[in-house]
């Protein structure tokens, strides 16, 4: 993975119903990808108090876990 690559796929479900959580490698935030079939959307990830989810931002390589 490149510097240049802002967003980290870092969980994945499904195959043809997809689910996958993303994180914006400058702000820590998190969004949710659903896709099916030709359709999609993505939003931000919230916690049960309705604010989004922020990982703490690591400067190291990105992990292969995905």
């Amino acid at each position: 993975m490149s510097k240049s690559e802002r967003f980290e796929k870092v969980y994945s479900q499904g195959a043809l119903n997809t689910t996958e959580i993303w994180v914006d490698r400058e702000t820590g935030v998190n969004y949710v990808f659903h896709a099916s079939g030709n359709a999609g959307g993505l939003t931000p990830l919230l916690n049960r108090d309705g604010k989004p989810v922020i990982s703490p931002i690591l400067n190291s390589s990105p992990k292969s876990s995905v």
